[in-house]
């Protein structure tokens, strides 16, 4: 349940104010079919975090034990930096899909998959994953439903609430939570 819970509330702060929520408004604008939009958005989450869940398990099991704790602790570090970093404002709009403009479920799932890939999300997923190897299932849940209870309101609130949210302060606690994650990591192995 711990790693459940961390990986939900982790990745949920992480998400607020990323290019996902940009990515989900633009799609609920364009199709305007907000249950398949938020449908692609979780099945993305699931997608994206599952692969992170496999590339953690996998590091854990491949790694040395005192060499992967410090390329975890590394990692939680390094995403506690990028947390602070602003977002890139030229991902505002998702990329045209021709072939995709028929299924908004399917086109959000392409679409939020592709954008995760490699985002500090999906790396902080890896780590987890690693950390938690027993309880990898829990942390990959925990990723996904905290993407998806972040971007998936976006859909219905837009603009309207989100410029209200103090997304600086929200990636600040972000980054201390993956900073102390990457010193437990070190000190208690």
């Amino acid at each position: 349940m711990e790693a459940f819970a961390l990986s939900a509330v982790l990745i949920a702060l992480a998400e607020i104010g990323d290019k996902s929520q940009l990515i989900a408004l633009a799609l609920a604008a364009r199709f305007r079919r907000r249950v398949a939009v938020a449908g692609g958005i979780a099945l993305a989450a699931l997608a994206s975090h599952a692969l992170a869940g496999v590339v953690g398990v996998w590091l854990a099991s491949h790694v040395a034990d005192g060499m992967l704790r410090i390329i975890i602790a590394v990692g939680f570090f390094g995403m506690a930096l990028w947390m602070l970093w602003p977002e890139a404002d030229d991902a505002d709009t998702p990329p045209e899909t021709p072939g995709l403009a028929r299924s908004a479920l399917l086109a959000t799932l392409v679409l939020f998959f592709v954008a995760e890939l490699g985002d500090k999300t999906q790396l902080a997923t890896v780590g987890l994953a690693a950390r938690f190897e027993d309880a990898s299932l829990a942390v990959i849940g925990g990723s996904a439903l905290g993407m998806t209870l972040v971007n998936v309101p976006v859909i219905w609130l837009g603009h309207r609430y989100a410029t209200r949210l103090p997304v600086q302060m929200l990636h600040r606690v972000s980054a201390a939570l993956l900073a102390v994650l990457g010193l437990l990591t070190l000190w208690l192995g």
